[in-house]
């Protein structure tokens, strides 16, 4: 049968770093803070006037490079990002154009964290359709120049970057297996960014009675991410007819250390089988599943023929899972 597989992953985080030391001068945190609640311990920081599509189509390349095709076999781009350039046009536009798929469709698919998971869903459906054939996902978003640094529940734990992978139409057993989707949008204030879209509009008369930094109850969205988390990885183990077991690596969407932990507590997963690097990167909302899978390629965590299992959770409410065969 007709799977879709990833055929190559890229990568890349902006050269400039900001640790929690750094942190330290700017909010009223400490390392140790960061470090117990979250597991972060750096982010990256993209510079003043870079875009979430200069970022996405650097790993774009890369993931084209690392498939081993032309740039014009690209028959669609979809980048999953809550941050684009501009309100329009997508920055899968404008991606498209940086990296030379002349022959791709492309736009953006905005769900968060869970952005990823939901346009590899996507992807997959579309290939498995007869629609598309060869499909760059990328994962891009750059959240720091929105940060309202005097807030410690927020300003410590984000950071830029952006993660791609290639995946294509091929014959066997390898490739996306299942993938569940889920949204709770009675939930959308535990996490979201209240200025700047079309309800609160932003102008020069009004811009100092907005609130423009990011609104998070924290305890409320820890709680629905555990039980939201769990279930997103039960239901693609259900859908494939695995077990945990059968699971070589899980990919979590890279929120925060204790999410994680809790979840592969209650799954009976051991914690030498999922891949982390939120200690290194922080949360690049829905890069982070790219450029972990990137990573754990890179560092051999990943080989042929394992089943990896990736869950992501994100603001709308949103999460979902899928199930691979690399």
């Amino acid at each position: 049968m007709v799977r879709t597989r990833i055929i190559g992953t890229g990568r890349y985080l902006p050269d400039k770093i900001l640790t929690n030391e750094d942190l330290e001068q700017l909010v009223d945190t400490s390392d140790a803070w960061i470090r117990q609640r979250t597991g972060i311990a750096q982010r990256h920081v993209a510079d003043e006037g870079v875009g979430s599509s200069d970022l996405g189509a650097v790993a774009a390349e890369r993931a084209i490079e690392s498939a081993g095709i032309d740039p014009t076999e690209v028959d669609l781009v979809i980048c999953s990002t809550m941050t684009s350039d501009y309100l329009f046009p997508s920055s899968a536009c404008l991606i498209q154009h940086k990296v030379g798929a002349k022959r791709a469709a492309a736009f953006d698919l905005n769900a968060a964290c869970s952005g990823f998971v939901y346009s590899l869903s996507l992807a997959d459906s579309l290939i498995r359709a007869g629609a598309h054939r060869t499909v760059l996902i990328v994962g891009t978003d750059l959240m720091t120049n929105r940060l309202s640094w005097e807030k410690r529940d927020t300003a410590v734990l984000f950071g830029d970057g952006a993660g791609a992978v290639v995946v294509r139409a091929e014959e066997g057993d390898r490739g996306v297996l299942a993938t569940y989707l889920g949204a709770d949008g009675g939930s959308y204030d535990l996490l979201y960014l209240p200025a700047g879209g079309s309800k609160q509009v932003i102008r020069y008369d009004n811009i100092d009675g907005l609130d423009l930094g990011i609104v998070m109850e924290g305890r409320d969205l820890f709680k629905k991410a555990i039980f939201a988390f769990g279930d997103a990885a039960l239901k693609a183990l259900a859908m494939t007819e695995m077990t945990v077991e059968d699971v070589d690596l899980m990919v979590p969407h890279q929120a925060n250390i204790r999410i994680i932990y809790s979840v592969a507590e209650r799954l009976g997963i051991p914690k030498e089988r999922i891949f982390l690097n939120i200690d290194r990167f922080a949360n690049t909302v829905a890069a982070t599943i790219p450029i972990a899978l990137d990573d754990a390629v890179e560092q051999g965590k990943i080989r042929e023929g394992d089943v990896v299992l990736l869950v992501a959770f994100g603001a709308g409410l949103t999460w979902g899972s899928a199930m691979l065969r690399w």
